[in-house]
């Protein structure tokens, strides 16, 4: 018998397939626990750093976040010099001078992480510290060494959407 059996007789099991089975049944456990969403999918509008305009704000279109019609913002809710990320879109609106909205894809060019705030005119990757322009997505400290996507947003009165 080898060290890796148990008990034999009918449905006896290798211990290594006992282990198996049970690493499995823990890893579903905890898989299950990370994917769980406590308030239902609601959005955080908590601000995601200290700096200003830096939150992921609800949409403005009342909840209809799955319409690519659905408005993401009003005018006002991307403050001039910053700007706010809509992950559920996977998309940054900056706002670099008055009047002027820019949209990028959220998504980090260094190792694929989702950047996590605007701060003093740059949208930050706190994965590895990469630093992206509000004007144009440019790269302004790496080690990311390729601008953001630019995402095609358009303005219609005091609304910003996807375009």
């Amino acid at each position: 018998m080898s060290d890796d059996q148990v008990l034999t007789g009918p449905g006896a099991r290798t211990r290594r397939a006992l282990l198996a089975g049970a690493g499995a049944v823990g890893a579903s456990v905890a898989l299950a626990a990370c994917g769980a969403d406590d308030d239902g999918g609601a959005p955080s509008t908590a601000p995601t750093s200290g700096g200003p305009g830096v939150t992921d704000v609800p949409d403005a279109g009342g909840g209809n976040r799955d319409s690519a019609a659905a408005p993401l913002a009003r005018t006002t809710d991307i403050p001039v010099g910053g700007g706010a990320i809509f992950a559920e879109r996977g998309v940054v609106v900056t706002q670099p001078s008055p009047g002027e909205f820019k949209g990028f894809d959220l998504i980090c060019t260094h190792k694929g992480c989702p950047v996590s705030n605007i701060d003093g005119g740059t949208i930050n990757c706190t994965c590895h510290g990469s630093q992206f322009a509000i004007t144009d997505g440019a790269v302004k400290k790496g080690p990311a060494t390729r601008p953001l996507a630019p995402k095609q947003i358009k303005v219609n009165g005091d609304q910003i959407m996807l375009g």
